[in-house]
């Protein structure tokens, strides 16, 4: 969602910001501005549109200063014009403040202020925040004890970052709900910001903050506060991946980097867990946590999105090799439903960022109702990884393309070995460990074979780049690839898509089928594999157009398949990730060829960070 970031240095603030800015971009945006303390009061440059219509902006006028705030906004109060654009300031022009969020009570709030002669010019919830803090600004006070007393009155999300002329050479900021973290450089620079790829330019030592804390950046340091229980400290964590990671190292887009790094985030999320003469996992997030897993009767898994799909896929590999219960729930759904959660259930959160605010929220009402809780992410020190009980983290490294690829198929692997670490506890034999372990260590190599089918599958979306819809089937494990492969394909390209188990097509989507509607089916060969070879003559049959994605020669569909992209055959639980790569690749190609940002899909936004 929008991307806060905060500068407090020696140098030019305005370049370090709209840097900054850009390496936010992946979050999804739709305006963009800064704020500047430049020595005779609060300098604000915003624009509607691209970073780039800010930085021409700024190009004709740079304020100056060594301390400033930046933000791209994703709507949510009104639509995304220069005047609802971040920053937003006080009536006196002295108060500038940035937000990440949703204000719930703003509608009681702004009707205080205009009874208090407030004059409100945006349509944002953003703005009732910076007349509160003017309004409850005592004379002699310092800006982190208005922005304090402000929030008191504040109900919702936010995350927020805050400069005044009124007291200068300070940032204060706060959050609750939306991520936040400070950048800790050397000789006195500060940074800010929503995501740690704001601030790894300056420092790679970062602090995050926990829902109810505020801290204050000045010449002197930083101090970090609990709105209720005064001074806090927090921990200073190291960013473990340099700024390298998070440039395009020569391909067109980061979606593409990120489908050709998979060899490697595999890899990374398998270095030293693998136990392969006892066929078992070793997961240090675990450790000291068995006697409560031990005690598990069934788990619930919750996520959002591709995470979701993730899930899915963890429900069969639980229910089948480790004979554990196991439902899969939206987050969105689970947080309001008054979900049962008997004794002995785990609830396992996933989400690539860890800041997922409907997976977050659904993880805290499971523990308020005493269920263990455990997370799967990438995002070392997010808010799902210090909330929950104990987890597993990725180690993919930062994913900057809006639609998910490498942290899928690392969240597959992950669950695998949570798989493993919990069949061998219980009725897995040793020879089937053995088995899957030695198939995880095949797995980069076989992954490297996929993705020389490259030019192959850009060849097959300049075929179907005009189609109006898609279809997507499967069964078993492959029913969650479809889920995602035409998830995939909806974000990037704009194509409808959907994906459906290979069985229920007909019970509704064989209405659909004609000689203009391409069908991608999930069959590689494992036990449900003859079902899938019936299902394929039943879209033939209606002429519609089959791309079949198998593991082997696969005779059957020989004649019935328009088109067959081949994947290495591997144990069951593991094809689902091979069979996801040329999804991936085929909707990262149709995107291109029909004109769209891939990286940065219209409406989309990397991290939901508010509902």
């Amino acid at each position: 969602m929008c991307g806060i970031v905060g500068y407090l240095g020696h140098e030019e603030a305005a370049p370090v910001l709209l840097e900054a800015l850009r390496r936010l971009e992946y979050r999804g945006y739709d305006s963009a501005g800064i704020a500047v303390l430049n020595g005779k009061g609060v300098a604000t440059v915003k624009r509607a549109g691209k970073i780039a219509q800010l930085e021409t902006a700024l190009n004709g006028y740079a304020p100056r200063g060594t301390v400033g705030i930046a933000h791209t906004r994703w709507a949510t109060h009104g639509p995304p014009n220069e005047v609802n654009a971040h920053p937003h300031m006080s009536s006196d022009g002295e108060i500038a403040l940035i937000h990440n969020g949703i204000i719930e009570n703003a509608d009681v709030l702004r009707r205080m202020l205009e009874s208090e002669g407030y004059t409100f010019r945006s349509d944002t919830d953003t703005e009732v925040i910076v007349h509160l803090i003017d309004h409850v600004w005592a004379n002699g006070t310092r800006l982190e004890h208005a922005v304090a007393a402000a929030l008191q009155e504040v109900e919702g999300a936010y995350g927020i970052a805050v400069i005044s002329s009124r007291d200068p050479e300070k940032i204060v900021v706060a959050r609750n709900g939306s991520p936040l973290l400070l950048g800790i450089g050397k000789d006195g620079t500060f940074m800010a910001g929503s995501d740690v790829a704001a601030v790894v330019a300056v420092t790679r030592d970062v602090v995050y903050l926990d829902d109810g804390d505020y801290a204050v950046l000045d010449r002197s340091g930083y101090r970090t506060y609990h709105l209720e229980r005064g001074s806090v400290s927090r921990a200073v964590h190291q960013v473990t991946w340099d700024l390298a990671a998070i440039e395009k190292s020569g391909f067109e887009h980061f979606m593409l980097k990120e489908i050709f790094e998979q060899p490697e985030s595999l890899g990374d999320v398998m270095r030293g867990r693998l136990l392969s003469e006892e066929g078992s996992a070793r997961l240090g997030g675990l450790k000291d946590h068995e006697v409560v897993l031990d005690r598990v009767e069934r788990i619930t898994i919750t996520a959002c999105g591709t995470s979701w799909h993730a899930g899915l896929i963890g429900e069969y590999l639980l229910e089948e090799l480790a004979r554990v219960p196991v439902e899969v729930e939206y987050a969105s759904e689970f947080r309001y439903k008054n979900p049962v959660i008997p004794e002995g259930t785990l609830v396992l959160a996933i989400s690539q960022s860890g800041e997922t605010a409907d997976t977050l929220a659904a993880l805290r009402e499971a523990k308020q109702r005493g269920a263990p809780t455990m997370g799967i992410v990438n995002v070392v020190g997010s808010s799902i990884a210090r909330t929950t009980d104990f987890g597993v983290y990725l180690h993919a490294g930062p994913e900057i393309g809006v639609a998910s690829t490498k942290a899928f198929t690392s969240q597959i692997v992950a669950l695998v070995l949570f798989t493993l670490y919990m069949g061998r506890r219980r009725e897995m034999s040793v020879l089937q460990g053995r088995e899957i372990v030695a198939a995880l260590e095949a797995l980069p190599a076989q992954v490297e074979e996929i993705l020389k089918l490259n030019d192959e599958i850009r060849e097959l979306a300049e075929v179907y780049r005009d189609v109006s819809n898609f279809l997507y089937l499967g069964r078993g494990y492959q029913f969650p690839v479809a889920l995602e492969g035409a998830l995939k394909l909806k974000e990037v390209s704009y194509i409808h898509a959907e994906g459906y188990p290979a069985a229920e097509m007909k019970h509704g989507p064989i209405a659909l089928i004609d000689e203009n509607m391409p069908v991608v089916f999930l069959a590689p060969r494992d036990g449900v594999y003859g079902k899938v070879v019936s299902n394929v003559e039943e879209v033939k049959a209606r002429q519609g157009k089959v791309i079949a994605v198998v593991s082997d020669e696969a005779p059957e569909l020989e004649g019935k398949a328009d088109h067959v992209i081949r994947i290495p055959q591997t144990v069951p639980c593991l094809l689902p990730i091979l069979a996801s790569i040329p999804l991936q690749l085929l909707a990262y190609h149709v995107a291109v060829l029909r004109g769209c940002d891939v990286d940065q899909p219209r409406n989309l936004a990397k991290s939901v960070t508010v509902e």
